[in-house]
Formats: C-alpha cells, structure tokens, sequence
C-alpha cells in the first residue's frame, strides 16, 4: 500500500512540475489561428516558430540573455566566494564576537527587500551607478552572501579538526588552508551555494524594476514583464516569451541537477 502511495505522490509531482512546461511549451508553436481554433489545450495542426522569432526580435532577447547571464554569474561567483570567506573567519576562525556577527547575518537575510529599495537608490544616485549592472552585481552579492555566510558558518564550524591540525603541521598558513582544504572539502556546499544564487538572482524582477531603466540593461524577467506590459501580446506570443524566459534557468538547472543532488545529500564535511 505504501510503494503505491508514493508512486501516487510522485506521479503528482511530475504532473504538477511538468504539465504547466509542456502546456507553454504546445502553445509557443501554435499560430494564433490554431490557438483560436483548438484552445490552449488543444495540439497544434503544425509547428510555427514565428511567435518565438517575433518575441526574441521585440525584446532583443539576445542582449537581455547576457544582461542576465552577466548578473547572475558574476553574482554567484562574488557570493560563494564571499560567504566562503566570511563563514571560514567565523566556523573556523572562531574571530571574538562571532554569535553576533551570526545574529546581523540572520537580521540581515529576514528584511524585507522592499525596505532597502529606497536607501539602496539614493546610494546608487549619489555614486552614479543608477541602470547600471555593476549595481545589481553590488547589491543581489550582498543580499546573497549574507544567507551563504549564515549557512557555511554553522557548516564550517563543524569541520574535522584533524584536517585543519596536518594542514598546520605541514605548514599550510590561513590562505593557504582556506584554498588547500576547506574549500575542496566544502565543494559540495559551495556548489549548492553557487547553484541557488545563480537561479535567485536570474528570477528576480523588483530590485531590477526599480534600478535598470534602459532596454540595454534589462534582464529576462524585466523584460518579459515591461514588454507584456508595453505591448499587446496575443496568448502564443505570451507563451513563447514565457517559454523562453524559464528555458535558461531550466537548463541550468538541468546541467547542475547532480551536483546540486551530491551537494544536498552528502553535505560539506565527509
């Protein structure tokens, strides 16, 4: 009874993660007089890229692609690296005060984002980096580096002390035992890390609303949501720039699911 329920829940999820894809997926290739002939759940009589062409030309999907690309990478490589390095003073370093330090961490990844908005824009008004990346890069590494740090930090506090004592012994300095053996050690974690600051930076859309003003700066959900709004979309243009705006991030995912799975199971410390 039991390994039915589970196929059961199982089965749920699959329909409940893939069914909403593969209805996005038949209605970007439909033409609009298939979709006003069969509905959105019909099949199409035949597949039309020309929804997909019109939307990736409307909104330069090509520069918003690396607009997006750029912010998300830089953001996920700035943060582990920060988190790494702040959570090693703290779990390994033991510096004085670390329970506080772990404390502003915590506050620091339970405020709202809607409340650093207007202190976060005077700031990049007044050191002109408003629409500007180099801003979001700024602000999305700080936001994620405070929960990696929080995370690596009771991770790293954990770590075998026998590690540490032959790297000292062999006369392995902080640099290098940071570089030599925790990070290898920890690259499970950071590879999780990496994974979910990539995949959150690319999905936002609030903080870029308010900060990238020019059509050159636009990330993907940006532009979706500023083009949908601008222009009127008949459903399968909206299904393709739908499809096109979760595609990246699917497989990213995709290429990283066995990493993130070892990271998940296996954890920081073997």
């Amino acid at each position: 009874m039991r390994k039915y329920l589970v196929l059961a829940a199982l089965l749920v999820v699959v329909l409940l993660v893939v069914a909403p894809f593969a209805l996005i997926l038949v209605n970007a290739v439909k033409t609009p007089q298939d979709y006003a002939a069969v509905g959105p759940l019909g099949l199409p009589t035949h597949i039309s890229f020309a929804g997909i062409k019109a939307f990736w030309t409307r909104a330069d999907f090509g520069q918003v692609l690396v607009n997006s690309a750029v912010i998300a990478g830089s953001v996920a490589v700035l943060g582990v690296g920060f988190s790494l390095l702040n959570a090693y003073a703290l779990g390994i370093g033991r510096v004085r005060g670390r329970r506080w330090f772990l404390a502003a961490f915590l506050v620091a990844n339970l405020v709202p984002q809607e409340s650093l908005i207007y202190p976060l824009y005077h700031i990049a008004t007044q050191i002109d980096l408003y629409d500007s990346q180099i801003t979001m890069i700024i602000i999305f590494t700080a936001i994620q580096s405070a929960f990696g740090t929080f995370l690596l930090s009771s991770v790293l506090a954990e770590f075998p002390p026998e590690l540490l004592d032959a790297a000292a012994m062999d006369g392995a300095g902080r640099l290098r035992t940071l570089v030599r053996v925790v990070a290898p050690v920890s690259r499970p974690t950071l590879a999780v890390l990496f994974t979910f600051f990539f995949i959150w930076t690319w999905n936002e859309l609030f903080i870029p609303l308010v900060f990238l003003v020019s059509n050159s700066n636009q990330t993907v959900p940006l532009a979706l949501a500023l083009l949908q709004g601008e222009h009127d979309l008949d459903a399968t243009a909206t299904s393709a720039s739908a499809l096109l705006g979760i595609l990246p991030a699917v497989l990213f995912f995709l290429v990283f699911q066995r990493t993130l799975t070892r990271g998940v199971t296996a954890g920081a410390v073997k």
